[in-house]
C-alpha cells in the first residue's frame, strides 16, 4: 500500500469518526391498548346548587376507588382502563378536570381522584348535551390510548336547550363506534326551572343514550347517586351489574316517538332573562 492510499483511508476514517451518530428510524409506538376508554362528562350548568355539584364530586370519587369498580377494572383483558372527567355546561363550556390517565390499580384510582379534587367544580349556563358528546367524540379522536370499548358516561339533570340537536349529535358519535350511556338526574331536592321536564328518564333513553349495550340510570334521589354512579362503572367495564335495587333502563329497538327538541322549544317559549338554566 503505497503512502497516498493510506493518508486517504486515514482521512476517511477520521471523518467517519467526527459524523453524528444518525440513529436507526424507529416505528412510531403503537398507542396503549387498555379494555375501556372511558369519558366522565358531568353536568355543571346552573340549575345545579354548589352542593349538588360536590356531591356529583364526590359521588365519581367514591365510585372510582370502591373495591367493586377496581375489580371489574382489574379483570379485564388488559388488566386496565383510560378516564377522563369532563364538566359541561352550555355550547362552549366544556372543561377537562382531569385528563386521560390510566387506572389499573386501587393506587392509580387514587390518584386520579386526589386530582379531580384538586379544584372545586364551576357552573356555567345552559345546557347543552349535545355539544358535551361532540367534545367527547373528540377527545376520543386526539388520545393517545385504544381501548376495546369507547364509552361517554354523561349525568345532568335537563334537556338540552343549547348548539345542536342532541339526537343529531348522539347519532353522529354512535357511528363511530362509541357508547352513550346516561344518568339522568331527577332529584325531587334540587333547584328547581321552568326548563325541567318531568320524564328526563324516558327523554335520556330517546334522545341521549346509544350505541351497543348502552342504558341509563335514573337517580331519583340524591342518597343514591353514589350507588347509581357505582353500578353504572361496574356495568361499563364488566358488563355484569352489581348487588342494587336501582334500575337498569336499555335503549329500546322501537322506542315510541319522542319529541327530542323539547328543551329547545322550552328556551324559546319561555326565554326569561334571568332563567339561568
Amino acid at each position: 500500500m503505497d503512502i497516498s492510499t493510506a493518508l486517504r483511508r486515514a482521512l476517511v476514517t477520521a471523518v467517519v469518526a467526527t459524523m453524528p451518530v444518525v440513529a436507526k428510524a424507529q416505528p412510531a409506538s403503537a398507542p396503549d391498548s387498555v379494555d375501556v376508554e372511558l369519558i366522565l362528562a358531568v353536568d355543571v350548568s346552573l340549575s345545579m346548587s354548589p352542593e349538588e355539584l360536590e356531591i356529583q364530586r364526590h359521588g365519581y370519587a367514591a365510585a372510582l376507588i370502591h373495591p367493586n369498580v377496581i375489580e371489574a377494572i382489574e379483570q379485564g383483558v388488559n388488566g386496565r382502563i383510560a378516564v377522563t372527567y369532563v364538566e359541561w355546561a352550555g355550547q362552549t363550556s366544556q372543561r377537562v378536570v382531569v385528563p386521560w390517565t390510566v387506572i389499573g390499580s386501587l393506587e392509580d384510582a387514587e390518584a386520579f381522584v386526589s386530582r379531580l379534587g384538586a379544584n372545586p367544580p364551576s357552573s356555567a349556563r345552559r345546557t347543552s348535551i349535545a355539544s358535551a358528546l361532540l367534545f367527547a367524540a373528540d377527545l376520543f379522536a386526539e388520545g393517545e390510548y385504544r381501548g376495546v370499548r369507547r364509552v361517554v358516561d354523561v349525568s345532568g339533570d335537563g334537556a338540552n336547550n343549547q348548539g345542536p340537536a342532541v339526537d343529531v349529535a348522539r347519532d353522529a358519535v354512535i357511528a363511530q363506534g362509541i357508547t352513550i350511556n346516561g344518568l339522568p338526574l331527577m332529584t325531587s331536592g334540587r333547584m328547581r326551572s321552568v326548563f325541567d321536564i318531568n320524564d328526563l328518564d324516558v327523554y335520556y333513553t330517546n334522545c341521549v343514550i346509544g350505541g351497543p349495550g348502552s342504558f341509563m340510570i335514573p337517580v331519583n334521589d340524591w342518597s343514591q347517586f353514589p350507588e347509581a354512579v357505582r353500578r353504572k362503572l361496574v356495568l361499563e367495564l364488566a358488563g355484569t351489574p352489581d348487588e342494587s335495587g336501582l334500575p337498569v333502563v336499555k335503549v329500546e329497538a322501537e322506542a315510541a316517538p319522542y319529541d327530542c327538541q323539547v328543551g329547545e322549544k322550552m328556551w324559546r317559549d319561555r326565554n326569561w332573562i334571568w332563567d339561568n338554566r
